[in-house]
């Protein structure tokens, strides 16, 4: 059965573009040129995943995940014409899975959906209650899960986006050594990276360290090296 993704937008550009790519990649598209009718149509068809602009008339792609998340914890993903936007509207708080600047790179939206369909299809499986050591790493006091794209610090489970995740297993894989924004941004976005700055790496990882944070006040075990970039340290 093809997996049913719907597309919100009021660009017609990227309706259109975006949904051929995704129906010659199997899936099934429905499109929305506006939040209101887009989130009626959730309701009421309880599709795969939904890729939402932020901005849009009538209904903006926050306030309908606000209503959305009242129901569903199906996957969303926003699009942004600012990386600091999600930190302004605070778009991840209100429960987004990922988000991605536009102008984006098609393929990068093709693995996300990819990822994030697969993630709670597993979520909502018995297999979540599995832990497959083939596909988990662990190391101090920080676990990840690389089936289920989930991380864990000192046990307690890290609301990290796929992008998000995808930039910790970089560093964790190579506990103590500098990573530079460049291949932090290889490692999260693929070799496809014209779109993606040195100052997008960084807005990650102020939001990484907050939920980090969030659990554990006295979190410091991600280290910026001015001028170099990143490690992860126990």
């Amino acid at each position: 059965m093809k997996n049913n993704v719907f597309l919100i937008d009021d660009d017609k550009n990227i309706l259109a573009s975006v949904s051929i790519l995704l129906e010659t990649e199997g899936y099934k598209v429905s499109t929305f040129s506006d939040g209101e009718s887009g989130l009626k149509a959730i309701l009421e068809s309880s599709p795969d995943i939904a890729v939402v602009d932020i901005k849009m008339p009538r209904l903006d792609g926050i306030e309908l995940l606000k209503k959305l998340r009242k129901t569903s914890d199906m996957p969303v993903i926003f699009l942004t014409s600012k990386d600091t936007e999600i930190d302004e509207l605070l778009g991840l708080k209100v429960g987004a899975d990922d988000y991605i600047t536009k102008p984006f790179s098609q393929k990068i939206l093709i693995e996300r959906i990819r990822i994030l369909i697969k993630r709670y299809e597993l979520k909502n499986s018995k297999k979540n209650e599995e832990v497959d050591e083939k596909n988990s790493l662990k190391k101090g006091d920080i676990f990840l899960d690389t089936e289920k794209y989930m991380c864990k610090w000192k046990n307690k489970v890290v609301d990290l986006t796929v992008t998000e995740f995808l930039l910790i297993k970089s560093l964790v894989d190579n506990l103590g050594v500098v990573k530079s924004r460049d291949q932090l941004i290889i490692s999260a976005f693929g070799e496809n990276k014209e779109n993606i700055d040195d100052r997008s790496i960084d807005h990650h990882f102020k939001r990484i360290r907050k939920k980090f944070k969030k659990l554990d006040k006295s979190f410091n075990s991600i280290v910026t090296v001015y001028g170099g970039g990143y490690k992860f340290s126990e």
